[in-house]
């Protein structure tokens, strides 16, 4: 029916089939791009419910599976030279190893994306996580299709073996910080913003966790970069977790004799005053609470006043603002705040030496040297 067709309409059968061919091929990729169009709209309709990866999913097939109809629609009738005929079903394999390839890579990617939307933190590991699942499809791909073509891949395999064996071993340090990075941006230990402490002693807030070193910038403002290996492996204390506010306690030492429930009164209402004045950082809630620990000191009672400040860094401003309160209202009200004191018990043979005048101990002393 073909062959006759061209006869009609007088032309060459050669020009006739690539006539044929591309009104099949335009066809086909203008129907799939409308498809795609109704499917995007849906999607975009339906964002945030089950639809949405559903529609996503299939948004982008029609394109393809449509041009691969077209192709083999125009192969079943049309009737090529044999060498055209290989030719053709080649291409047919080809592109339909490329959409069943493509339909997982896409599941993984849609999924990927949706929890990265769904926890922001994690965006910056899904990312390099969707680009690596598209590599690896698209090499598997190449790979799947170059074996059915009838390519050697012997010397590629062998090559792309030494070659990764190499690459690793130069590499073994930067694909430790490579890998410890992922594992920090996955698990979140710490995020930007957060102060923290390692076990090593470096401490600061964290500025960028990237893929060889994480940033520290510390409280002198000067930033501390830190192998992400290193961070992988460390006792890291996170001051911003599990929430920002701090508990912190200031030690105040008053001398024996003083009544410690009025003690424990000042403390609590000089720490009320300063939260009642608005001084930033202070809070009331949870309440502040006092307790005679560590208890009996040398030479003072000493009592611990436990508060909680809004973050981390209000800590320092909080603790000076109160302990000249509560100097100013030990002062107002009699309360000492003693010197360190020790008492020295002396035996009665050095109690008389001292008590004897200076001449006395050195006659003491001539006398013992000449006997």
């Amino acid at each position: 029916m073909v062959v006759h067709l061209a006869r009609v309409l007088h032309l060459n059968p050669t020009v006739f089939y690539m006539l044929y061919f591309a009104t099949l091929v335009m066809a086909s990729l203008a129907v799939g791009f409308v498809l795609n169009r109704i499917i995007h709209y849906w999607t975009r309709k339906l964002a945030n419910t089950w639809g949405e990866p559903v529609f996503a999913l299939f948004e982008s097939l029609p394109i393809p599976l449509l041009f691969l109809g077209s192709i083999y629609t125009g192969l079943e009738l049309i009737t090529l030279p044999h060498r055209f005929e290989r030719f053709a079903s080649k291409l047919i394999f080809t592109l339909t190893v490329v959409v069943v390839f493509y339909f997982p890579a896409k599941v993984l990617v849609i999924s990927l994306r949706r929890v990265g939307e769904r926890n922001p933190g994690i965006k910056r590991v899904t990312k390099p996580a969707i680009l690596v699942v598209r590599t690896l499809f698209a090499v598997l791909t190449i790979i799947v299709v170059l074996e059915n073509l009838g390519a050697s891949l012997t010397g590629l395999w062998t090559t792309l073996g030494v070659s990764g064996l190499v690459v690793a071993l130069a590499l073994q340090e930067t694909l430790s910080n490579l890998f410890a990075g992922l594992y920090l941006l996955a698990d979140r230990p710490v995020s930007p913003g957060d102060y923290i402490k390692l076990d090593s002693g470096q401490e600061g807030y964290v500025v960028h966790t990237g893929w060889r070193s994480t940033t520290l910038r510390t409280q002198s403002n000067n930033f501390v970069f830190v192998p992400n290996s290193t961070m992988a492996k460390a006792v890291i204390t996170n001051y911003s977790m599990p929430e920002l506010r701090v508990s912190i306690t200031i030690t105040s030492r008053v001398a024996y004799g003083s009544d410690p429930r009025e003690v424990e009164k000042v403390l609590l209402d000089v720490t009320r005053e300063a939260a009642k004045d608005g001084f930033p950082g202070l809070l009331l809630d949870p309440a502040p609470s006092v307790a005679l620990n560590p208890g009996f000191g040398e030479s003072s009672l000493d009592f611990s006043l436990g508060v909680n400040v809004r973050r981390f860094e209000d800590q320092v401003p909080v603790q000076s603002e109160l302990r000249k309160r509560i100097l100013a209202r030990f002062a107002a009200q009699g309360i000492v705040v003693p010197f360190p004191m020790r008492t020295v018990g002396l035996d009665p043979p050095t109690l008389e030496s001292l008590r004897a005048g200076p001449l006395e101990r050195n006659r003491s002393g001539f006398g013992q040297e000449g006997s």
